[in-house]
């Protein structure tokens, strides 16, 4: 997959089929009590609220459209959305890759402009990149509020999807606040996001860097992953896919464009270099520290290479990705416990949590 491709996030799919009976009657009306087979059957009007809906739709893809664009690197597309009046544009880390320049084309302009990187930061997927000149009229998209984020809340996505420019697909936010693991296979960064939100919304490759927009018109996020079914050869799981909360899009962004780079992850960190521990069943069940950082998170907890961490706050460890995905949601600067075996040892320390 190109490296502008929406990245799969391998999940495996273990419920088991479920079977639905409804009744279909989209479109008809029942008929009154006492009325006869032969009874004629009416149809209501459509309510005022649908035509309501479809035109606030178009009023948003309106608004909005103009600010997201396609990004071409030299072999690979994704998109991006405009940040502000001075060309800046955030996209994914995983779009730019390792390239510093870019074809921007926007959704009201046939020729494509040229653009450099700023900043890229692939441990929260998230780079930005700015214009080399600002034609007239370019209109900065408007970010909203991750707290606002509700379950349920209507969302339309937009990007290049497959390289089809000024796509809009629409679904709901069906969860927030998840924790994912994106692979390192194919371009990835193997970055692991905190907070994200998961949407019905269709994302396919070359929605990374695009928008997810609510019904007001704000960004609430950059589509980044795509869930995928490995009991389906890894084919995409319709209806789940999951974006950057725009809280993390806009403190990453601001110090990118303020200071040329991230200056604060605001990611937790225990401040080692470690691997995944397996059984004799080769089943993951634990972390072993490889290398630990001088006067950081677990050298100042007394951890020291060899040992090997089974907890973490009270949350199994069993893997690498267990582990990030842990601290992904705790904070530099918090309290918290690391249970570990040394030399067959279960210990238990308090450590006070570094940053990345």
């Amino acid at each position: 997959m190109d490296a502008s491709r929406t990245r799969a996030l391998r999940t495996v799919v273990s419920a088991a089929a479920l079977m639905c009976c409804a009744a279909l009657c989209a479109g008809c009306t029942v008929p009154a009590a006492g009325a006869g087979p032969d009874s004629p059957v009416t149809r209501a009007p459509a309510p005022t609220t649908v035509n309501e809906l479809q035109s606030q739709y178009l009023r948003v893809i309106k608004d909005v459209l103009p600010s997201v664009v396609q990004i071409q690197a030299s072999q690979d597309l994704g998109s991006g959305v405009v940040y502000d009046d001075k060309g800046h544009i955030v996209t994914n880390a995983h779009v730019v890759g390792s390239e510093k320049t870019f074809a921007v084309t926007l959704a009201n302009r046939q020729e494509p402009l040229t653009a450099r990187l700023v900043y890229s930061y692939p441990e929260q997927d998230l780079a930005v990149i700015r214009l080399d000149k600002v034609p007239p009229g370019l209109r900065p998209a408007v970010f909203g509020n991750s707290e606002k984020v509700e379950v349920g809340q209507i969302v339309l996505a937009m990007g290049s999807p497959l390289g089809l420019s000024s796509s809009v697909t629409q679904g709901i936010v069906s969860a927030t606040g998840r924790t994912v693991s994106e692979g390192s296979e194919g371009g990835g960064t193997g970055a692991t996001i905190a907070n994200m939100v998961q949407t019905s919304a269709a994302i396919n490759p070359g929605n990374s860097g695009g928008a997810l927009v609510n019904l007001d018109g704000q960004v609430i996020g950059i589509p980044t992953l795509a869930a995928a079914d490995p009991s389906l050869g890894g084919s995409a799981a319709p209806g789940i896919g999951f974006a950057i909360p725009v809280s993390m899009v806009r403190t990453v962004a601001d110090q990118i464009i303020r200071n040329g780079k991230v200056v604060d992850s605001g990611r937790a960190a225990l401040g080692i270099t470690a691997r995944t521990v397996l059984d004799d069943r080769y089943r993951p069940i634990g972390v072993a520290v490889v290398t630990v950082r001088a006067g950081d998170a677990a050298d100042r907890a007394g951890l020291r290479p060899g040992d090997i961490i089974t907890e973490l706050g009270g949350r199994p460890i069993t893997s690498i990705t267990s582990l990030s995905e842990t601290l992904a949601a705790d904070r530099p600067g918090q309290r918290t416990t690391v249970r570990y075996q040394r030399d067959g040892t279960d210990r238990t320390v308090e450590v006070t949590l570094g940053a990345q």
